[in-house]
């Protein structure tokens, strides 16, 4: 019987390439989180711009856009309460999509800071 020869690896070694896998991971997954607060930062200025520029609000898009934009605003859907429907949105909308942008920048460089 031949005797297997075992390679030995530093342990140094595995721990780096450990370390670097979740390394690329947490540079995903920061990337995602990223990523998605822009978007719905997005969906929060297009019902922005439909509703200050008049558009038809019985199209299908704009009923789209603004039904998934009430879903994510939370508590900024009437924070403010002016009395202009277009100074409303722009401010409670606008408002919201700040604090996502940040608050997702800011998780996104905790979760980059894990590597």
């Amino acid at each position: 019987m031949a005797r297997e020869r075992r390679t030995r690896v530093p342990i140094g070694a595995t721990i780096g390439t450990m370390a670097s896998g979740l390394g690329r991971v947490a540079g995903v997954v920061a990337s995602l989180i990223t990523f998605l607060a822009t978007l719905v930062a997005i969906i929060f200025a297009m019902h922005i711009v439909f509703v200050v520029f008049g558009a038809n609000p019985d199209n299908a898009v704009v009923v789209f856009v603004r039904d998934l934009a009430e879903r994510l605003a939370f508590v900024f859907r009437d924070l403010f309460l002016p009395q202009d429907e277009r100074v409303r949105v722009l401010v409670n909308y606008g408002l919201a999509a700040v604090v996502y942008l940040v608050v997702g920048r800011f998780v996104a460089g905790l979760v980059r800071r894990t590597r």
